[in-house]
């Protein structure tokens, strides 16, 4: 029997609507995904917003004259969250490499980097997954993940949804540290090439080496349940294993459908995407279950 596969909406729909801001997020539920992930890092007054970057991206952000801000920008650990209503994030700058990524964007403007807590409360049947974006090889440009996994935590519990969310980060002490003071939270243990080169760094101790150079078996260790690689670093062989592990396998960030109806016929349990139009067309022309 096919495994049912989850279609996750990356930053909302980036490839159809702006990243991460409220605007982009109900236009991707309105699509019919009802599983929504999105990146947070703290302010430094300690709220946590939603937002990919540890800087103000200058590829989607303008000021309150319109104009396109230019490098350096600021660092959200040095704003306040009020700041940010200063700053549309609502259209991609024209002409620059990273619109060129993404032609069918529909422009939103006047959208604003939003807080956790207002994406948590936009629709209360939705699901969220959560990255956690800290860098533990620069320390200071973010906070330290179990301290933004803390943040968390407690905004999703004031707005009762944390039965609706996945944490996740390559960074694994965050998840790590929920783990441990909250194990009624579902984790997802993110990894690409890079983070398992520098596992010491990123993962905090272990090495793929402990495991046999298996990350699936690295990430079953930490209490999984959900690994979520690259798809590029996907065999149907290294799937299987993560399964015999009892782990859900859940790459990102699926934007080809011929990469979906691969990882779907390898029996992946979600693909997270730019374009999930495109993926319930593949799931449905699949026959997949979806969840």
């Amino acid at each position: 029997m096919q495994r049912p596969c989850a279609i996750i909406g990356h930053r909302g729909a980036r490839g159809l609507f702006p990243e991460n801001t409220l605007e982009g997020f109900a236009a991707t539920l309105a699509l019919r995904v009802d599983t929504l992930e999105l990146d947070v890092t703290l302010t430094v007054d300690g709220v946590v917003v939603v937002t990919h970057d540890p800087a103000l991206n200058p590829n989607l952000t303008r000021d309150t004259n319109g104009a396109w801000l230019e490098r350096p920008t600021p660092l959200l650990r040095s704003l306040r969250a009020a700041d940010l209503s200063a700053y549309d994030v609502g259209r991609l700058r024209p002409g620059s490499a990273y619109s060129a990524l993404y032609p069918h964007q529909s422009p939103r403007d006047g959208a604003r980097i939003p807080t956790l807590e207002a994406v948590l409360r936009l629709d209360r049947s939705a699901q969220f997954v959560i990255e956690l974006k800290t860098f533990p090889g620069t320390p200071g440009r973010t906070a330290s993940g179990p301290e933004l996994a803390d943040a968390v935590l407690a905004t999703a519990d004031a707005a009762n949804a944390t039965p609706r969310i996945t944490v996740e980060g390559f960074d694994w002490r965050g998840p790590r540290h929920l783990r441990r003071v909250r194990p009624d939270v579902r984790l997802a243990w993110l990894t690409r090439a890079e983070t398992v080169r520098d596992a010491a760094t990123w993962w905090d101790g272990p090495v793929p080496a402990d495991f046999d150079n298996s990350v699936p078996r690295a990430v079953a260790a930490e209490g999984g349940p959900v690994w979520a690689p690259d798809h590029n670093d996907l065999t149907d062989a290294v799937v299987d294993e993560a399964h015999a592990l009892g782990l859900q396998v859940i790459p990102w960030t699926v934007n080809d459908p011929a990469d979906m109806r691969r990882l779907i016929r390898w029996g992946v349990d979600g693909l997270v995407t730019d374009r999930p139009d495109w993926a319930l067309a593949v799931v449905a022309e699949a026959s997949v279950p979806y969840r």
